[in-house]
């Protein structure tokens, strides 16, 4: 009985074996798609998303304009969660002198909150929000994404509405909404897991459908009302996340 499996799973596993049988070394150049899909007696659409398969596992690398390669693993380095977050509720990178130390940064002031982001700060569909996007740069490049949302009805007719500019440019959620009196009390993150987006992909010299980590962080004030929201997107490959929780003595 011939194979029920779909021709490019078939190929993408003999591709796998063929790499880690040597065929390949790491940063060597496959041959091209038309070549292998001879080789294979199938259509180039086929072991063209056979190696896709492989690209979004991690195992090979396009390359525009110049072909498919096996992948050169990236030394993953530790992020840090901690209640200790810094200004833009990024993360302590311990002994990392490649870390992300500096930002660029575009606010959209009166922007409607679609859906998703209204139900996580508590507000109705389509009410105005400042979102910013972030690019923190390492070594010059964008390492991570965040996206930040914030409700204007919070601090619209403040000095703190945009928050890269201004007196208090740069400082973070919580020592901003302090300057106009809302004492930020709790962040709560929810990571998961994820891939890249093209868009993403092409900010972070990834490939699109390369493994991210999606984490949804929100601000809460004393009074639990969400002052901001972001979706924080953080390569899998270059960065292990770690959260460290303090722990309560016995009797407190």
């Amino acid at each position: 009985m011939p194979s029920q499996e779909p021709p490019y799973l078939r190929i993408a596993h003999d591709l796998r074996h063929r790499v880690a049988a040597g065929e390949w070394q790491v940063g060597e150049r496959l041959p091209s798609r038309a070549q292998l899909a001879v080789a294979y007696e199938v259509g180039p659409n086929v072991l063209q998303r056979a190696q896709e398969l492989l690209i979004a596992e991690g195992l090979l690398e396009g390359r525009a304009g110049s072909g498919t390669y096996v992948r050169v693993p990236t030394e993953r380095r530790r992020m840090v969660r901690s209640r200790h977050l810094g200004p833009h509720g990024t993360a302590a990178l311990q002994n990392d002198p490649a870390a992300p130390g500096s930002w660029d940064a575009h606010s959209y002031a009166r922007t409607p909150a679609p859906p998703a982001v209204a139900a996580r700060l508590g507000i109705e569909p389509g009410e105005l929000t400042v979102r910013t996007c972030y690019e923190f740069l390492a070594e010059g490049r964008p390492v991570q994404l965040v996206e930040s949302w914030e409700p204007m009805a919070v601090t619209e007719g403040t000095a703190v509405l945009l928050p890269e500019l201004g007196p208090l440019a740069g400082r973070g959620v919580v020592e901003r909404m302090a300057a106009i009196g809302v004492a930020v009390e709790r962040a709560v993150e929810v990571p998961r897991p994820g891939r890249a987006t093209q868009e993403q992909a092409h900010l972070l010299g990834l490939s699109a459908g390369d493994l991210v980590t999606l984490v949804e962080r929100t601000y809460f004030d004393v009074d639990g009302r969400a002052v901001e929201t972001a979706d924080l997107v953080i390569p899998d490959a270059r960065w292990e996340i770690v959260y460290e929780l303090p722990v309560a003595a016995e009797g407190e």
